[in-house]
């Protein structure tokens, strides 16, 4: 994909061109090259950087800590269908059916995958009706529960959800803040639910508990959430990224700019030169600013959706998602068909790792050079925390020993598994 970014001057003289999917070639477009002369009859000239060969930069720290959150979706998952029970349990018949929902391919065994994690899952059985024709046996089925300290865990982790009820009431307002037309499916937003860390059942639940601030409609689509009222107060951007000190001796101006770049990030020249002009165009507030405002797949247009994907990222509690969960809300945000690209060709605000079966994009600047989050102290993160350290719990009771394909992602690429 390319790039046109519109310059003025009389003194600015194109050395090199490049392909251009905005703009159609037009070779008398650099015939000033050969004639300074004719630069001074042009005021607007538009400079194409072709970004179409972007190729990302793998980082080996966030690629670690996608992995290392990789290793707890089966329990998490499996624990949500749990807790969304009465009883807290679900027969294995049952459970078989749910293969898709866990990500588990039909040749892998569920209770194999259960019995990985004892200090989590526990399986017991139950009697069962007697039928018939066999009233004389009485049958009993397995079934699958938490562990006591695995429940009280969550029991902990929904009582903070109902007592920051209120800061997730805000997120999902100022998520409808952002949208087009202050209304989202509520079948899709589900996808974004356990990344904004709300309740599974939050469509019941949190969705009408705050009628002062949004309200669930009946829609073409199905149930969708809309906005109420709007809040003057939340409709302000993250503020901008620090940048970084270059220690540097000498306290005195750059004699050329400088990009704010993850360690070990080395991009092209012309890359660079792209980056450095994008940041020097005028933020606009993506609550206030509409896509309809800006022309399609201009500079500006993307200038706005990449505020809007930095805002939706940093309501997150880990500040990542899944590309693709982004990709499912382009039209109710105004994002651009080829968001994917957009993303990967702004590596100064988001990381795309390929592992696991989905990409994820993060908020660079959440996260250090280690790849851990600036901000552990929240109190969810801390939860989660203590879940993983039941899971490695569960390894050392296993004696289970990472195997190379464990240790693996999708490239091949070998990473500590913690």
């Amino acid at each position: 994909m390319a790039l046109s970014l519109p310059f003025s001057g009389q003194n600015f003289l194109p050395i090199v061109s490049f392909s251009s999917d905005f703009l159609p070639w037009n070779p008398r477009l650099f015939e000033g090259s050969r004639n300074h002369k004719n630069i001074s009859k042009t005021k607007n000239i538009s400079f194409p950087i072709s970004c179409s060969s972007v190729k990302t930069v793998r980082s080996p720290s966030l690629d670690r800590h996608i992995v290392k959150q990789n290793k707890i979706r089966f329990v998490l998952k499996l624990q949500t269908l749990l807790l969304s029970k009465p009883k807290c349990y679900i027969p294995l018949q049952i459970l078989n059916k749910c293969r898709s929902y866990l990500s588990l391919p039909k040749p892998r065994s569920i209770l194999s995958m259960i019995h990985r994690y004892p200090t989590i899952f526990e399986v017991f059985s139950i009697p069962t009706a007697p039928m018939p024709f066999n009233a004389s046996k009485s049958l009993s089925q397995l079934c699958v529960r938490l562990t006591p300290a695995a429940a009280a865990l969550a029991a902990e982790e929904s009582s903070l959800r109902s007592a920051i009820s209120d800061s997730l009431a805000t997120k999902l307002q100022k998520l409808l803040m952002l949208s087009s037309h202050h209304r989202l499916v509520l079948s899709k937003l589900v996808h974004l639910g356990p990344d904004l860390g709300l309740h599974p059942n939050f469509q019941s639940r949190l969705c009408n508990d705050h009628p002062e601030k949004f309200k669930t409609i009946d829609t073409s689509y199905g149930r969708a959430l809309e906005l109420v009222s709007w809040d003057q107060d939340l409709a302000k951007p993250l503020p901008s990224p620090e940048i970084q000190s270059l220690g540097l001796i000498v306290d005195r101006p750059l004699k050329f700019k400088h990009l704010n770049l993850r360690k070990g990030l080395n991009l092209k020249r012309r890359h660079q030169d792209f980056l450095i002009r994008f940041r020097e165009i005028p933020d606009v507030c993506p609550y206030s600013t509409a896509a309809s405002e800006m022309p399609k797949e201009s500079i500006e247009a993307e200038k706005r959706a990449c505020l809007v994907v930095r805002e939706i990222l940093g309501m997150m509690v880990e500040k990542r998602t899944l590309v693709d969960h982004l990709t499912h809300f382009r039209k109710e945000f105004g994002l651009p068909n080829k968001l994917r690209g957009m993303i990967v060709r702004h590596p100064e605000l988001f990381y795309v790792s390929l592992k696991g079966q989905r990409d994820s994009v993060l908020l660079v600047e959440c996260y250090d050079e280690n790849g851990s989050l600036l901000d552990k102290k929240k109190e969810t993160l801390v939860l989660k925390e203590k879940l993983m350290e039941l899971v490695r719990e569960s390894k050392r009771e296993n004696g289970h020993f990472w195997t190379a394909d464990d240790l693996k992602g999708r490239d091949g690429q070998h990473l500590d598994p913690w």
